[in-house]
């Protein structure tokens, strides 16, 4: 497509080389309809000419024209939470296969940059978008041009009430469950948790599901022992909230014998916090997180935790932003699809039994 260092090859350069006019080799690099009528002869003559001058068909300007992009959004609300990374990957490996490019943004957690953001893509027409959800408080509204502009969407990390956008989420009520499950088959009654902010869609399942297992456990929950992390746009802030209520945990004298935490990050938080209060873990105190981010395993100690199977959301995600692009361009009707993934219990070295 380019001719020396910069300069671009394009139809009218063919055309003088070939001789025909631009229309005519337009046509025929085009492959349009009109191409049957134009003789073999001539089709071979401009072929060889955009062979000899490097040309390369402009696959931008080709897409806009058959309404194709083959471009799906790919919308996080903060790059820098651990969460995100592997999803990610599971999202660019699925539409790698699906010969699909994915144009990513970061949207900082702002409403404002959400907007903006959203307004670009659908300019670009995009044919699906997926949005990696985690500490944004997501407004339904914001979403509403694109129902209107048949853009499929699919929503990892957040289930909504809507039928026209799907949703890719774990089953946090069957985590939470793990979590204390795991804690009480080890001798620990006395838990400590930190309940996620109020604000999260994560964290009312994931509560609930303690819940079902203290009950199920005929084990009472002490009151005192549950605290909630603050709302907060930063995803890196739950270490820091993690460490401020577990030292307030270890001031209030109200013995404990294992920490059940939100996320990985507030179960590290809850870990240096013990750690600065000569609470060895787990000899003393054990602690469990939520999400299995990838510095979890390299913690010391190596943290148990209620692994997401993250990349494989990111797959699924792109597997129905597929079939939605497929139905549109079928003139189907677009259809919600909800799953939900189970978790699994990782049990690694900041757990152990009662001593």
């Amino acid at each position: 497509m380019r001719r020396g260092k910069d300069k671009v090859v394009t139809i009218r350069d063919v055309a003088k080389r070939s001789g025909f006019s631009s229309t005519t080799v337009s046509i025929v690099l085009n492959n349009a309809r009109l191409a049957r009528y134009i003789p073999p002869k001539t089709k071979t003559k401009i072929h060889n000419a955009a062979k000899r001058l490097g040309y390369r068909p402009n696959q931008f300007a080709r897409g806009l024209r058959g309404m194709r992009s083959r471009t799906v959004g790919v919308m996080v609300f903060d790059m820098t939470d651990p969460y995100c990374t592997l999803i990610l990957r599971g999202i660019e490996n699925a539409l790698y296969q699906s010969s699909f490019l994915p144009i990513l943004t970061d949207v900082h957690n702002e409403r404002s940059r959400f907007e903006r953001y959203l307004e670009m893509l659908l300019d670009r027409r995009i044919e699906g978008l997926v949005l990696v959800a985690n500490w944004l408080f997501l407004d339904i509204n914001l979403l509403a041009d694109l129902e209107k502009s048949s853009v499929p969407v699919v929503i990892i990390g957040c289930e909504l009430d809507n039928g026209a956008m799907s949703s890719i989420v774990v089953d946090n009520r069957i985590g939470g469950r793990l979590a204390f499950e795991h804690l009480h088959s080890l001798g620990h009654r006395k838990i400590a948790v930190l309940k996620g902010p109020k604000s999260l869609s994560d964290s009312a399942p994931r509560w609930q599901g303690i819940l079902d297992s203290a009950r199920q456990n005929r084990t009472k929950l002490d009151p005192r022992l549950v605290l909630e992390l603050p709302d907060q746009r930063d995803p890196k802030s739950s270490f820091e909230s993690g460490f401020r209520l577990t030292e307030k945990l270890v001031k209030s004298k109200r013995p404990f014998t294992a920490i059940l935490a939100f996320d990985d990050m507030s179960a590290f938080g809850s870990i240096r916090a013990l750690t600065k209060a000569g609470i060895r873990v787990p000899h003393q105190c054990s602690v469990i997180g939520f999400d299995d981010v990838g510095s979890s395993a390299l913690y010391t100690p190596a943290l148990t935790t209620i692994s997401q199977p993250m990349e494989n959301m990111g797959a699924a995600a792109v597997d129905v932003v597929m079939e939605g692009i497929n139905a549109v361009q079928e003139k189907r009707n677009v259809k919600g699809t909800h799953r939900r993934v189970p978790p699994a219990l990782i049990v690694r070295e900041s757990t152990g039994r009662v001593s």
